[in-house]
């Protein structure tokens, strides 16, 4: 039985030519080209090969399960794919992962494997290469699925501990558009100010102590994009529409006038801003409101809904914060609202 690379080019061998990358750079305007390229094809181990790799990456030792062929072949093979360009690869860990991509060949390459696809669409060996492929891909998330069912109850633990928590919220805050201008209001010591720095292009951070900016100015001395002002909440040093974004971070319980601190949120936000007010929720412990020298003792969530509609927010939502098992403090709100 002849091989449908072997029938496209008559029963005679085609000549052994140079694999070199330098070939495949030479002029598409000569011939050299066009031969070297009909030359890497015109093996059926290649040609399943890059049927195999056209779909999905893989490594040396799932091909050679698929293609059952020992591993000097498939290397072999996969070198000379590599040189042509028809190849690519990339490492994880101590494995080469191998794919292909029609869009990424030059035109002759992908004229070429286009025509190769449609002669070998029926071919028996590639129909049974495919089923082996999908036991393959079948036992891959098995495994996975396996590990999941085995890891759920411990997965955040096994997470934290193996990656670590801060990429949880750098992922959360790689979402922000990179052209905000956010408002950090009641800055403290600038955690918030520091955390949103490498995610948009300026932070306004203002704070009426001292003491705090001091300790926020240590934070973010790495950070040249963020503005540190002194000044009060009922008064912001921030001009009218400069911001895209508003926080206040456990802040409104300090302050003696909750509705002047939210117009003057609302004053610095351009049309469509976005305001985010986390704070505590109703409790009656008065020796920690006294010990931590708050204000008042949380806010019920229908009353700051209309706090904020009185100063112009529209589409405000307030939710509970899940308490975190640590946690020795009331339990707080998260609220959100657009200008």
């Amino acid at each position: 039985m002849m091989f449908p690379a072997a029938a496209a080019c008559g029963a005679r061998r085609a000549p052994i030519l140079d694999h070199s990358p330098a070939m495949v750079k030479t002029s598409t305007g000569q011939p050299d080209v066009l031969l070297a390229r009909m030359a890497s094809l015109a093996d059926p181990t290649r040609l399943r090969l890059l049927r195999l790799l056209e779909r999905h990456e893989l490594g040396v030792v799932e091909l050679c399960d698929v293609l059952q062929l020992p591993q000097s072949t498939v290397s072999r093979h996969l070198k000379v794919l590599g040189d042509q360009g028809w190849a690519r690869s990339r490492r994880q860990g101590t494995t080469h992962l191998y794919r292909t991509i029609l869009d990424e060949l030059d035109p002759v390459a992908r004229r070429l494997w286009l025509i190769a696809r449609e002669q070998t669409e029926q071919w028996a060996t590639v129909q049974q290469d495919a089923l082996r492929l999908a036991r393959l891909l079948r036992e891959k998330e098995h495994d996975s699925q396996a590990f999941f069912a085995g890891a759920a109850s411990e997965w955040d633990k096994l997470r934290g501990e193996l990656y670590g928590r801060a990429f949880h919220d750098v992922a959360l805050l790689s979402l922000l558009p990179s052209d905000y201008v956010v408002a950090d209001l009641g800055c403290g010591t600038g955690q918030a100010a520091a955390a949103l720095a490498p995610h948009v292009r300026q932070v306004i951070a203002v704070d009426n102590s001292a003491a705090m900016l001091k300790a926020a100015k240590r934070r973010v001395a790495d950070h040249d994009n963020v503005d540190l002002r002194r000044g009060d909440l009922e008064a912001l040093p921030i001009d009218d529409a400069t911001c895209d974004a508003a926080l206040l971070l456990l802040v409104l319980a300090y302050v003696t006038d909750p509705a002047a601190v939210l117009k003057e949120m609302a004053r610095v936000l351009k049309p469509g801003g976005r305001a985010v007010v986390v704070d505590l929720l109703p409790h009656d412990r008065d020796d920690f409101r006294r010990q931590m020298g708050q204000q008042r003792g949380g806010f019920e969530p229908a009353a700051l809904r209309q706090l904020l509609a009185a100063a112009g927010f529209a589409a405000s939502r307030v939710e509970a914060v899940p308490p975190e098992p640590d946690a020795k403090g009331p339990a707080l709100f998260v609220a959100t609202a657009t200008k």
